[in-house]
């Protein structure tokens, strides 16, 4: 559970019920609506995102004897061939979830392995790299929800360039998670988040939703700016933890946003329920 990170794995579900949101299959036919197809596509996020974050920390073994000798695979509690195997399995449960719902969302599934992969043992160490890199697996894992509608993958490939800029963030920030930071990283991070809001409040705005919506994201812009803020001035590893930490967490709060501006009340309704559960999990397991 400590290599999984659980609560980082609930955000990664709502990232998938944003995009179902996202895809328009509820206006279209609601007999179309299997939910077989939505807990296939949640149950292949969690492989996805459960597999990288394990990589994550295999890739880093040698690294955290030095910088977090506390996390499972450096303190000797897992041994590092163990949490290979664990990250393997759950790669393979995330890509075969994938497939049973569609082709579409195979192909998808194994792309994010890969860019996973790829962030964990190259991306993280490169300045310009790292950032849109790690975005890219949240943006495909948005359009992976997108795709229990095939053809709509394509029509709103558009829609993943929102979690891109703002895993991006959080990515540039989580830099000075050990040592501190400067205050660039932080002020670019900052406008990142706005040019986020801006875009959801548009398609809300566009949908006619733009009352609950902009509500949902004056909530989330408090979260992120208010950690992030005490950051910009304080460069501390703690306040940069603080802010990565509030970052992840509120992606909540962004997926309710999307669901709101397509108009699926329910599922919003589903994620924000998600939020105490997530943060509850935040305070035993790490986040960062």
């Amino acid at each position: 559970m400590r290599l999984l990170r659980p609560a980082n794995i609930i955000t990664s579900i709502t990232d998938v019920l944003a995009g179902i949101s996202l895809s328009g299959i509820f206006f279209i036919d609601h007999s179309t609506v299997a939910l077989d197809t939505i807990v296939l596509l949640c149950v292949s996020t969690i492989g996805l995102y459960g597999g990288g974050i394990v990589f994550n920390d295999v890739f880093d073994a040698a690294l955290d004897k030095i910088e977090r000798p506390e996390r499972p695979i450096p303190s000797g509690i897992i041994p590092i061939q163990r949490a290979f195997i664990l990250g393997t399995v759950f790669f393979v449960m995330g890509v075969i979830a994938a497939f049973l719902v569609n082709f579409t969302a195979g192909y998808l599934a194994v792309f994010i392995v890969l860019t996973a992969l790829l962030y964990n043992k190259w991306g993280k160490h490169h300045a310009m790299l790292g950032p849109p890199n790690m975005g890219l697996c949240r943006g495909l894992n948005l359009l992976l929800g997108v795709s229990i509608l095939p053809n709509q993958v394509i029509a709103m490939w558009y829609v993943a360039l929102v979690p891109i800029l703002y895993i991006g963030a959080i990515t540039l920030i989580s830099r000075g998670e050990v040592s501190g930071s400067t205050k660039k990283p932080l002020l670019v991070a900052a406008v990142l988040y706005a040019i986020v809001i801006a875009a959801i409040g548009s398609l809300a705005n566009h949908n006619q939703h733009f009352f609950l919506t902009v509500t949902t994201l004056l909530i989330f812009a408090w979260m992120v700016y208010r950690p992030l803020w005490k950051a910009i001035k304080n460069s501390s590893g703690k306040n940069i933890r603080e802010a990565v930490r509030a970052g992840i967490l509120s992606l909540i709060v962004m997926n309710a946003g999307w669901a709101l501006a397509s108009g699926v009340f329910l599922l919003a309704a589903i994620m924000l329920l998600m939020l105490p559960l997530s943060r509850w999990l935040g305070r035993f397991f790490a986040v960062t």
